[in-house]
This record gives structure tokens, C-alpha cells and sequence, in this order.
């Protein structure tokens, strides 16, 4: 029923290109629903992005008045008529069902069938997916990841995103839920987990994480340091600051490599606040990653920084789930 209702969705884009063939429509909106912000504009062909605006996430306790909100924002800026379709990247957002399933870090609790209630509202075709898959979309559109069929996305952020894409196509799996990356166990009884396990790989190879290894290594540190503060400290050759990117390096390192068993992907791109660090985190990781790949698949993939801005990526992104589905 999930599959069926995610291809209904693209049929209808299909139509709607159909109907505005003459006329061209030239815009999609991107939509990026985060644990603080709410994130949109519009997007045309090529990725450029306009009419920007920002929400707060604490200000919508109730899905349904985000919509209303998201809707006012939409039609403030734009006429229902240029645009292709409304994309959106949320927690734990699933494709097939066009849903927000039991996000960890939103006040809504259970499933939110947020693409309906959009397009409802707003009378354009809407279609979800995944934060980190958007983002692994708009890398393949509009960022480093262009030409290529076979990569890994990865984010490091507040959590761990990932977005898998095998062939040209995200891969989602026979639920919508697939390439959960971050939530795969690396240390067993390890640190408690947002999901509800231990030892998950966001909570050591997140900025959150990182920021908690470095806490281990160093007491002393407030417990408000950012990784960016933690960052500056390595820069200045401190030691714990230092011994937090090894450690990082190596379980994040070692993770990646045993992925590439599965889709030998082309590269990795890594794009977040912790992958802001620069050197300081490839190069480890990237020591890590060929000390620990199957002989038969070193040298073959290489580890890179996203070409998104930090700025527009979640936009381009969501965006970028109308534009790879409009034929």
C-alpha cells in the first residue's frame, strides 16, 4: 500500500508536467524539518535557491499548524502555478508512506502523514523522505556527487544521517526505512542511544558524540563545548582534543569501511559540522578507512567533503526529490 502510494505521488507530478508542459514550471520548494528549525525556499532547475525563510521548531507543537504555517510561507512568495511540486526532509521521514515515523528529537509523537496534509493544504504534489537521503539527493543533483551512480551520503551533525544510493537511486528499502547507517551498533553496551539501543554509531562519530569523547578525555571541559570550540583546541595541538578526532576517526573509520562491503560505493562524502574540521577528521578516518577495507576493495573509494554549502543543503536536498522525480 506504501509502494502504491508513493508512485500515485509521482504519476501525479507527471500529470502536472503534463498539464503546465506550454506554460514551464521552473520552481520546486525545499523543505527541511529539524530538531531546532524548520528551513524553505524555492528551488529552480540548476539549484539556485530564493526566497528563503526559517522557523522555529518549539513554535509548531501541533504538525498540522506547520502545515498552515508552510503553506502562508509558500503562496507569500510564490504562485501555485510555477511550481512542480513541495520537498521535504524530515526525522525518521519514510518515502513510501510520505510519513514522519516516531522522530526522536520532535515534539510529535507516532506517525505524522505530513505529505498528505501538505499537499492538502496547499493543492501542489508533495513528497518526504529522510533528511540525510534528501541531502544524498541533493548531492547527486546539484552537489560533488554528480555524474556518479554509486556513493554513500553521511552526516554528522547533532545525530549520524546517512543516505545510500546504489545505481543512480536511494535506496530505501521494502518499507521506506532503509540506510540507517548511524544506528549501527559499534560498541555493544556502549552509550545510550536516542533510539533506544546502546553503542549506536552516532553517539561516538557525531558532532554530539565527538563532543562527549572529548568530555571522557578531558573532565575539565564545560559541559556546554561545542566541536567546533573542540576543534579550535586541536588546531592548538591540544592533546585531548587531538586523541578525541583519533578516536572518532577510527570507529568512524572502520564503520565505513565494513559498509563498502555492501555496495562498493564510488566515494563517501561526509558534510556536517563535525566534517567542518577539515584535515583534522579525513585525514584519521581516511587512514582508518584503508587500514580496515577487503584488500579487493582498497584504493577503490575515497572519502570526500560535500560540495553543498552548509547553508542551502537541506533545501537543496528536499528540493532535489521533486527534481530526480519529475519524469
Amino acid at each position: 500500500m506504501g509502494t502504491h502510494s508513493t508512485r500515485q505521488r509521482i504519476v501525479e507530478y507527471e500529470q502536472r508536467m503534463n498539464d503546465k508542459s506550454e506554460v514551464g514550471i521552473d520552481l520546486a520548494v525545499g523543505i527541511d524539518i529539524g530538531g531546532t528549525s524548520v528551513k524553505g525556499g524555492l528551488v529552480d532547475r540548476e539549484g539556485t535557491v530564493s526566497n528563503r525563510f526559517t522557523l522555529k521548531t518549539a513554535d509548531f507543537d501541533n504538525p498540522r499548524s506547520l502545515v498552515d504555517e508552510l503553506a502562508d510561507r509558500i503562496f507569500s512568495n510564490s504562485d501555485r502555478s510555477e511550481l512542480l511540486g513541495i520537498g521535504i526532509g524530515a526525522p525518521n521521514g519514510n518515502f513510501y508512506r510520505g510519513s514522519i515515523e516516531h522522530p526522536p528529537n520532535l515534539a510529535w509523537k507516532g506517525v505524522t502523514p505530513f505529505a498528505s496534509w501538505m499537499a492538502e493544504a496547499t493543492g501542489v504534489p508533495c513528497l518526504l523522505t529522510n533528511d540525510a537521503n534528501a541531502a544524498a539527493l541533493g548531492e547527486m543533483l546539484f552537489g560533488a556527487a554528480k555524474g556518479m551512480s554509486d556513493f554513500l551520503f553521511i552526516t554528522l551533525g547533532t545525530g549520524l544521517g546517512s543516505g545510500i544510493v546504489v545505481g543512480g537511486e536511494l535506496v530505501y528499502g521494502h518499507d521506506g526505512t532503509a540506510g540507517e547507517i548511524g544506528h549501527v551498533i559499534v560498541e555493544p553496551e556502549g552509550r545510550p542511544c536516542g533510539c533506544g539501543r546502546r553503542g549506536c554509531l552516532e553517539q561516538y562519530a557525531s558532532a554530539t558524540g565527538f563532543v562527549l569523547t572529548y568530555r571522557e578525555l578531558n573532565p575539565d571541559a564545560a559541559p556546554d563545548i561545542t566541536s567546533r570550540e573542540v576543534s579550535e583546541r586541536a588546531q592548538a595541538r591540544e592533546q585531548a582534543a587531538l586523541e578525541a578526532f583519533e578516536q572518532t576517526a577510527r570507529i568512524l573509520g572502520l564503520t565505513l569501511a565494513n559498509s563498502v562491503a555492501y555496495t562498493q560505493p564510488e566515494a563517501i562524502f561526509l558534510f556536517g559540522g563535525l566534517a567542518a574540521a577539515g584535515d583534522l577528521l579525513f585525514e584519521p578516518v581516511r587512514t582508518h578507512f584503508e587500514a580496515n577495507l577487503l584488500n579487493i576493495y582498497q584504493g577503490k573509494t575515497v572519502i570526500l567533503p560535500s560540495g553543498l554549502s552548509e547553508s542551502d543543503a537541506a533545501i537543496l536536498g528536499a528540493a532535489s526529490l521533486i527534481w530526480q522525480n519529475e519524469s
